[in-house]
């Protein structure tokens, strides 16, 4: 089964990008017909962030979002199969680089924060091929057994390296920062028991990691949140780069608190790029809900 995908991949990666986004654009709609439950999330999760308070536009805004989940999906063939050089070629200009070499400059090792918005592997690997050291991607392993060889294959390459998002991951992930290279983190996964804290996210409490602001404040490391926006028309990709808007108090709840708000301001500048379809909301095993939704539900 890997070959097979590994393959199919393959010949998808290799389409031109305007093909390949219709190709997504249709998949996400078909979803979105054929799976009540990606349509209910997907409408529910929109609908509640109220980033459009006009419920008339809904719709049409809920067909957009599917549409641009199923580019996002196929566009992972081109991340993980891609040369590097044929991946920077797509992506027509970055803003904020400067940031970057700023840390550079300093020998910090650097966090790359991303949410699952826009092209963010095709962004990562794009970050990865400027940078002058490995680039350290935090994953959790797929449900699916024969789809890990796939994508550890795509993403170990070149200077791109993986890390379990276990406690092992975790020691690999301040290894490499101590060493003053970079990691990448997906700051809107849910992390397990005992991983995160509840912190207001679009005004619901949203079990989030306490693992980035906990590796921002090592010493010597700079925090930097990224998102690789989605051209139209085939048109390729912008990554922007920024800092922290303030740096982390140590302080867990406010900590999550602030990450995720500035994971939401990126969000509000690319809604329709966001996967709405992903339960950020979940309460995962072992975690007790939070007391003000425990008294919703009593």
């Amino acid at each position: 089964m890997s070959k097979l995908v590994q393959l199919l991949l393959s010949v998808l990666a290799h389409l031109p990008l305007s093909w390949l986004q219709g190709l997504g654009a249709a998949l996400g709609r078909l979803t979105y017909h054929a799976s009540p439950r990606f349509a209910a999330r997907l409408r529910e999760n929109l609908s509640s962030s109220k980033i459009y308070e006009n419920y008339q536009v809904l719709p049409a805004k809920v067909n957009q979002c599917a549409a641009e989940t199923g580019k996002g999906a196929l566009e992972l063939s081109i991340a993980w199969c891609r040369s590097p050089e044929d991946i920077a070629a797509m992506v027509q200009s970055c803003q904020g680089w400067e940031h970057v070499d700023e840390a550079l400059a300093r020998g910090d090792g650097i966090i790359f924060v991303t949410p699952h918005l826009g092209s963010y592997d095709i962004a990562g690997r794009y970050i990865s091929s400027r940078l002058p050291f490995p680039l350290t991607a935090m994953y959790r392993p797929p449900k699916l057994q024969w789809l890990e060889p796939v994508m550890q294959a795509g993403r170990a390459r070149g200077k791109g390296k993986t890390a379990p998002a276990t406690a092992a991951g975790v020691r690999v992930l301040m290894k490499a920062l101590k060493s003053g290279e970079a990691t990448i983190i997906l700051p809107d996964q849910v992390p397990g028991n005992g991983e995160g804290v509840w912190a207001p996210f679009f005004d619901q409490p949203a079990y989030t990691m306490t693992l980035v602001p906990r590796l921002a404040q090592m010493s010597g490391v700079t925090t930097l949140f990224f998102v690789g926006e989605r051209l139209p028309r085939g048109q390729g990709f912008v990554v922007h780069i920024q800092p922290l808007t303030q740096p982390f108090s140590g302080d867990k709840e406010a900590d999550c608190a602030l990450m995720n708000a500035q994971v939401e301001n990126l969000i509000r500048r690319f809604p329709s790029q966001y996967l709405w379809s992903y339960n950020r909301y979940k309460c995962p095993a072992g975690v007790s809900r939070p007391e003000t939704e425990q008294q919703g539900h009593a």
